[in-house]
Parts: structure tokens; sequence; C-alpha cells
């Protein structure tokens, strides 16, 4: 069964680690520049081949976050590292383009509710919007990769019409975007209608370089990147440490944890490219930084043979047993 999902046979994957952006944004407690800094060194050094640094979006609207275009004008630059960053505006992309990121990430969402909620703009206000973007940013030579959020469903209208989803990609497709994300915002998608929407979107679009993000919220996380890559996907988001969630979605968690899928994705047979030993390091960093423990269960029990020493009296144990 060489061609099965369960049998990577080296087939790659490619991760985008979105912890420092998506994860660090949902936290109180502000991680200092430097520490920032260092965290993306580490995952460039780790082999992680895209990161996404930061945002570029008001400090008023997330302070956590202030200090993008120092970050990302003092990160160490490694051959082969695409550093992206999050883009909500004309000003914000003009940041980021004075800062060197190499690629702009843009976010709307194909929900019309949860789009005025997060946005507080119609989705065809945000289209407009972004259009501009693109054009500012094609000008200057720096990639586009677009998010569409709640592909798989929207917390406050539930399932979410193809049809409107289609639409937005053929769009931004027409626009002349690198890439374009579907993402399940907020936990809600199922293997099943993954691997169906992952299948059509690749059918439709076979040129369009598609990545899938997926939330945790309900424990569906790998199982939904196993479906997409059973039809075809070969690029996801990720969070180190599992960080991240959503203020429109009670109990949200983050995307699926970095190490985690790095983890099931080694055993499986597949090519990350990432040295797990060494994101798994960098990920125990983030408790310190962030005043609390991470979701990551990797980080929390360790990889699958990291061994334990035996109970204390354990020969005398083997003893009586032998003596029965």
């Amino acid at each position: 069964m060489t061609t099965s999902v369960w049998n990577g046979a080296g087939r790659r994957i490619e991760l985008c680690d979105v912890g420092l952006r998506d994860g660090l944004q949902m936290e109180a407690q502000f991680v200092p520049t430097e520490d920032k800094i260092a965290l993306v060194n580490a995952l460039s050094h780790a082999g992680l081949s895209k990161i996404e640094v930061t945002s570029f979006t008001s400090p008023t609207a997330i302070p956590a976050l202030r200090d993008g275009v120092v970050v990302m004008r003092e990160i160490e630059r490694r051959p082969g590292v695409t550093y992206t960053a999050l883009v909500p505006n004309a000003r914000g992309a003009e940041r980021a383009i004075e800062s060197r990121t190499d690629e702009l990430n843009l976010v709307m969402s194909v929900s019309e509710t949860h789009n005025l909620a997060n946005l507080r703009m119609t989705r065809a206000q945000s289209f407009a919007a972004l259009a501009q973007v693109i054009t500012m940013a094609q000008a200057a030579q720096v990639p586009v990769n677009v998010s569409l959020s709640c592909v798989f469903g929207c917390p406050m209208e539930g399932n979410v019409a193809l049809d409107a989803v289609w639409d937005h990609v053929q769009r931004f497709a027409d626009l002349g975007v690198a890439g374009i994300t579907l993402c399940d915002t907020t936990g809600m998608a199922f293997p099943t209608q993954v691997g169906q929407v992952v299948a059509a979107a690749r059918a439709r679009w076979p040129g369009m370089a598609f990545t899938l993000h997926f939330h945790n919220t309900r424990g569906m996380g790998l199982a939904n990147v196993l479906a997409a890559i059973d039809a075809g996907a070969q690029r996801f988001d990720a969070s180190l440490g599992g960080l991240g969630g959503c203020p429109y979605a009670p109990g949200a968690t983050g995307n699926v944890c970095t190490e985690e899928v790095v983890h099931a994705l080694q055993l499986m047979g597949y090519d990350t490219g990432i040295d797990l030993p060494a994101l798994i390091a960098t990920a125990a960093r983030l408790p310190a930084l962030i005043g609390h423990e991470v979701p990551s269960q990797i980080v929390n029990a360790g990889c699958r043979l990291d061994l334990h020493p035996v109970p204390a009296g354990f020969d005398a144990i083997r003893e009586r047993a032998l003596a029965r």
C-alpha cells in the first residue's frame, strides 16, 4: 500500500509555522522582541520552509505584535526560508514591504457574518481593499497569499456554501495571487468534508498553491491533515506549541501543533525537512515566555520512543514474580 496516506513513502509535506503570529496575538503576556526574533531564528534552523513572523496591524488592535517591524527587520534570513506576515490593509502592506517581508498573507472570510464581526467590513468591501493591496504588492514584486477564513464552517452561520468559497478562490486567482489558504478558522472541519473540499479545489485550480489551515478545537486537527494529504494536499499551516484561538468561537483552540504534526508524519514515512528535536526544544521555550503551559502533547509527554526509567525496586519486583 505504498500510495496509501498511511505510508508517506518519502513524500514531502511543507509546513508553515504560524505560532508567532496566530498564536502570540492571542496571548495576554507580551513576549519581548528579542525572544520573538530568537524563536524565528530557531524555527529557521530547525528546517521550517515558511514562517509567519508577525502581523503588520495596528498596535492598538493587536498590542502583542506591536514590534512587528523590528522583528521582521532583525531576524536572520536563511536561504530557502520564506518569511511571511499577515497584512490587513494598504498601510500594513507598505510597512511589510519596507521591512523586507518575503510574502504578504491577506485575510478575509467567506462568511459574511464572520467577516463583519472580525474585520468590520462586508465581503465585498474586504475584497476591494485586498485587491488594492495585491496591486501594490505586485508592483513591488512581493508574492501574495490569500487566507480564506471559515471555509469549513462559520460559528455564527453554520455551514458555508462551497459556491461562495469557489467564487472567492476564482476572483483571487484572476488577480494572480501566488497561493490560497483554505482555513478551518474555528475547528469545525471534519475529515470527510476536508477530503471532498481539497479534491474539488485541486481539480478546479490544478496550478494553484493551496495551503490548509486547521484548528484543533474539536480534536480533529491531525485527522483533517491526513484527510487533506489523502486528497493531494502538501502544504499546511501549523502552530508552535499548538498556540492560538479565535475570539469569535468560544472554546476555540490553536492551530494544529507543529511538533505534533511533524512527529506523526515522520513516523508515517513523510519527509517534512524538519529537525524534530530542535523543533521540540524551540516549543519548550514557550511556557516561560507566555506564562502558562502549551497545548502541545509532544512538549508535555515527549516523543513515542522517549523512554522512562523502570520503577524503583524493579529488580525486587521481577525476582518476586519469577519466584511464583
